[in-house]
């Protein structure tokens, strides 16, 4: 093996290691600023979770909606009309 190969085969391997590294880190929330100085970055933001809480409850609804039979049955149309209130009183709070 010549001097420049050896050369080269430890670039490469210094490279693959580099991105490899930085590919684990940024799958677990490690990032470094550009001085060098690194963070954890949490996954989980609690008013993202509520949101997305809210949002499927919300898409229940609309799904019961949809599939309930398009009666013009007073009962079952005075509970539609409430769980939509119920809704938009949810998302103003």
């Amino acid at each position: 093996m010549s001097f420049w190969t050896a050369i080269v085969l430890l670039v490469l391997i210094g490279s693959v290691t580099k991105v490899l590294t930085a590919r684990y880190r940024a799958q677990h929330g490690i990032t470094a600023d550009r001085h060098g100085n690194e963070n954890y970055v949490s996954r989980t933001d609690p008013g993202a979770q509520r949101e997305i809480e809210d949002l499927r409850e919300r898409i229940k609804v609309l799904e019961r909606i949809a599939t309930d039979g398009n009666s013009l049955d007073a009962r079952k149309t005075k509970r539609i009309a409430a769980e939509i209130e119920a809704l938009r009183d949810k998302q103003a709070d």
